[in-house]
């Protein structure tokens, strides 16, 4: 596969003026899409941001070991002494060299928002001048736990909203490639459209060079007047004005579909019509019912709503007063060498309790615990006009859906007669018992058929894949978008 690409981008590179040429169908186009379009990867490369940072929430759950040095620190200063032979402080030059290591395992203790510590520490300290002595301290092992006895749990708040978080990301990665699918169906039909509209135009080319020799031949004999054979004329000369027209416009829709798809400019696209549909039935409360679980709009306003009870708990707990505890017990020693530093430890404990009591802020607390109360009224405001507003276009789109699939078959009716009524008409002409109006009325209804076909086929996978990317299911074979991207990852 990789040598395929280098090989197109060798000749693309050598001869800039070769055009390829491709045959795609709607799935296959909706495949390159979701695959190589810009889009797709922009939205993939927000997907792997919030999934890296679900990973490092994943990461905070689980111990941590760090290690800590300091290799060297020498200080030479002057510093003040009490002399005890005068009575009096004086100055005296200190010089010291300092080392020191330590390890520590951590681990969150998320239901009380503490945390747990395991640490062993070493230290060097060697003083010069006047009394030169070397010193080591040891901390073989010391075991605590710190936490805020009536403070902010963030931990407990991470757990409520980091999943709901990632699984947001995962599913508006899903609704946005569905988005990418419904622009790749856009520009499939606009290309679809415009190669219909071409080669009707090249038919009408030819039928009108017909129509106008036949005319000639009636003239000379007097079956039709001369108004009807510059008639005739005119319609040659404005099918080929509009041949060359369609001819521009084909260009620029093969143009942006190879665009979008991340083609060579000069590809030459060839256009498979999808055909009929198979007809399915959607009940509106199963789709409304996919769409509360699986919108990433609605699972947004989860989270804000999650947040904004997080912030008010926050704000409410941080305008009393606080109070914090940090207790460890453990063994330390000090020596004059390392062996002795870890003989024979003594028992170390500490109990450290902090106590912060707000007395006048004028009113900075409250100001924040009202401003954190209506943050989360406007959230759940928010959540509910947007819950509305997705009822509302799901119970639409379910409806259009259903219309859809009807009119596909009376397009596809109406082609077929605009064909066989075109047919009949223009022999009809040819034999002398139809008229110049009667034709054109009659290839007029041709192209509007047509027209009206590809269309009902664009707006029926239009609704299709919207349909998709607000539930993120599909009906089609009754699986869960979600479950199948969790499958594809698993594997």
């Amino acid at each position: 596969m990789k040598a395929s690409k280098l090989l197109l981008f060798l000749i693309s590179f050598l001869i800039p003026s070769a055009a390829f040429s491709v045959t795609l169908s709607l799935e296959r186009t909706i495949e390159l899409a979701n695959d190589s379009s810009l889009m797709a990867f922009r939205y993939r490369n927000m997907y792997q941001s919030s999934y890296w940072q679900y990973v490092s929430y994943r990461a905070g759950r689980l111990p941590s070991l760090s290690l800590s040095l300091m290799p060297a620190s020498y200080n030479r200063y002057m510093t003040q002494r009490y002399d005890s032979e005068q009575n009096i402080d004086v100055f005296r030059e200190q010089q010291m060299f300092r080392a020191s290591g330590g390890l520590e395992v951590e681990q969150n203790f998320d239901l009380l928002g503490g945390t747990f510590y395991m640490e062993t520490d070493i230290e060097y300290l060697r003083n010069f001048g006047e009394n030169k002595y070397t010193q080591y301290s040891s901390i073989p092992v010391r075991i605590g736990y710190r936490q805020s006895l009536l403070g902010f749990n963030p931990f407990k708040w991470e757990r409520k909203i980091e999943p709901l978080r990632y699984e947001k990301a995962k599913k508006e990665l899903l609704y946005n490639m569905e988005s990418v699918s419904e622009q790749a169906v856009t520009y499939f039909f606009a290309l679809a459209l415009a190669q219909a509209e071409y080669r009707l135009a090249e038919e009408n080319v030819a039928s009108c060079d017909t129509m106008y020799v036949i005319g000639q031949r009636r003239f000379r004999i007097a079956s039709i007047s001369r108004a009807d054979l510059l008639t005739l004329e005119l319609d040659k000369v404005n099918a080929r004005n509009t041949l060359e027209n369609c001819r521009i416009a084909l260009k620029r829709a093969m143009f942006s579909l190879a665009s979008f798809l991340g083609m060579d400019k000069n590809t030459e696209i060839e256009i498979v019509m999808p055909g009929r549909p198979m007809t399915v039935d959607i009940p509106v409360d199963m789709a409304l019912a996919m769409a509360k679980g699986n919108n990433p709009t609605l699972l947004g306003h989860r989270q804000a709503i999650l947040e904004g009870e997080r912030d008010l708990n926050k704000a409410k707990v941080e305008s009393r007063f606080n109070a914090s505890v940090n207790a460890s017990v453990g063994f330390n020693q000090v020596a004059d060498d390392l062996s002795g530093a870890y003989r024979s430890p003594l028992r170390q404990d500490l109990v450290s309790v902090s106590i912060s009591v707000p007395i006048i802020d004028w009113g900075v607390r409250k100001g924040r615990v009202n401003m954190a109360r209506n943050n989360l009224n406007v959230s759940r405001i928010a959540a509910r006009q947007d819950e509305l507003s997705v009822e509302e276009d799901i119970i639409m789109t379910v409806s259009d859906y259903d219309v859809r699939q009807r009119l596909i078959a009376s397009a596809s009716e109406a082609l077929d007669l605009a064909d066989m009524a075109y047919a009949q008409t223009q022999q009809r002409f040819i034999i002398g018992k139809a008229d110049i109006n009667s034709i054109t009325l009659s290839l007029n209804r041709r192209q509007e058929a047509s027209k009206n076909y590809i269309s009902a086929l664009q707006n029926f996978w239009l609704s299709h894949y919207k349909i998709r990317r607000l539930t993120l299911h599909d009906f089609e074979t009754g699986r869960s978008l979600s479950d199948e991207f969790d499958l594809k990852i698993e594997n």
